[in-house]
């Protein structure tokens, strides 16, 4: 009579520690996700026959809780945690090797175990899907944004062009009857100040498609010595040492003449911008396969991994204020989109920063 008492006091334990467990997981909070697999961990101890002595130890993924004196020699049966039917880890349930043997487990905890390590599975599946789902409305609110935010620079960039055009012209008017030579120095300020504000617009334009893009088979190592010799200036200004190595002189793109040349403008200035002075920038352009491939490697600062995700949104920019519209490398980024290339960012060793760019060839 005792025995079956007895036995029927552990179904009781097993099947209160699996309800326990179950309730853990349907209320389970996916952002303390640690809390509640600490939770089931407690949940075992209690549930086996000597709980006193039991001690229990689960680890998946990124998770590892254990019961507070859980020993890595202690006897002890193990079941795996699996997620979408892929081995991510275990929970082990132990007890002191120096009091019980293997024998000591009953078959009917062996079975509770597997079936917790089962949930304790589904548990972490169902929070995959829910951190995947999460992401998708954060890429489809952000791409909403950009749509937006597309069209209203696409607006802003149309209105602006008009009275731009009427103050350069009429800047060079003035410029011709005047013959004081320090109105003739203020007009030049407003022309270049006018020049500059249209480039600007001209970025906007890019940034929200509103530009036609000409595709004609253009060579690439002709357009990087032109967009070096119009750096020149600003490469001696900085003393800046510029290395270049070309493997093949015959690269061969299907692209965008004057877009090519504006990426290969803003990457290259960016990296006198951020070089410091008599610092060295290395330019590498190389072939494999179909991919043409041009590498930029400046020595300043770098991009802290705090923003590395950001450094390709548009109006994003580290410059100070007056000196970045923070549209040069997002427009960089949708040149090489559209022209079916890709971009990608790295710390250069000791320092700086290299931007790598794909471009698919002819």
């Amino acid at each position: 009579m005792v025995g079956t008492e007895a036995k029927l006091k552990e179904r009781i334990k097993e099947l209160t520690c699996l309800y326990e467990v179950t309730s853990i997981i349907v209320n389970s909070d996916y952002d303390q996700l640690e809390t509640s697999l600490e939770a089931i961990a407690y949940c075992l101890k209690r549930g086996w026959q000597f709980d006193e002595d039991t001690e229990v130890f689960l680890t998946s993924g990124n998770y590892t809780v254990q019961t507070e004196g859980f020993r890595s020699d202690m006897v002890n049966i193990t079941s795996d945690i699996r997620v979408f039917n892929t081995f991510d880890g275990y929970i082990q349930v132990g007890y002191p090797k120096d009091a019980y043997q293997l024998s000591d487990f009953l078959e009917e905890e062996k079975t509770l175990l597997e079936n917790v390590a089962l949930a304790v599975g589904n548990l972490l599946e169902r929070k995959q899907v829910h951190d995947s789902e999460a992401a998708i409305k954060r890429q489809v609110e952000r791409a909403d944004r950009l749509h937006i935010l597309g069209e209203i620079t696409a607006g802003i960039a149309h209105e602006l062009n008009t009275p731009l055009a009427n103050i350069l012209g009429f800047a060079e008017l003035l410029k011709e009857k005047m013959t004081d030579s320090d109105t003739k120095r203020d007009l030049e300020r407003i022309v270049d100040n006018a020049i500059f504000s249209r480039e600007v617009v001209k970025k906007l334009m890019f940034f929200a498609c509103e530009m036609p893009q000409e595709m004609n088979s253009v060579a690439l190592i002709p357009i990087v010595e032109n967009v070096l010799k119009l750096l020149g200036p600003s490469l001696r200004s900085k003393r800046i040492k510029l290395t270049k190595a070309f493997s093949d002189e015959s690269i061969a793109l299907r692209a965008d003449t004057v877009q090519l040349t504006q990426v290969l403008f803003n990457l290259i200035m960016n990296a006198v911008y951020f070089s410091p002075e008599g610092g060295t920038i290395d330019l590498r352009i190389s072939s494999k396969g179909n991919m043409a491939k041009i590498r930029i490697s400046d020595e300043g600062t770098g991009i802290d991994t705090q923003i590395s995700n950001k450094v390709f949104e548009p109006f994003f920019t580290t410059k100070p204020v007056g000196e970045g519209s923070g549209l040069g490398l997002s427009v960089v980024h949708g040149i090489i989109t559209s022209h079916k290339g890709t971009i990608a960012h790295e710390n250069n060793r000791p320092k700086g920063t290299t931007f790598t760019v794909d471009f698919p060839k002819l």
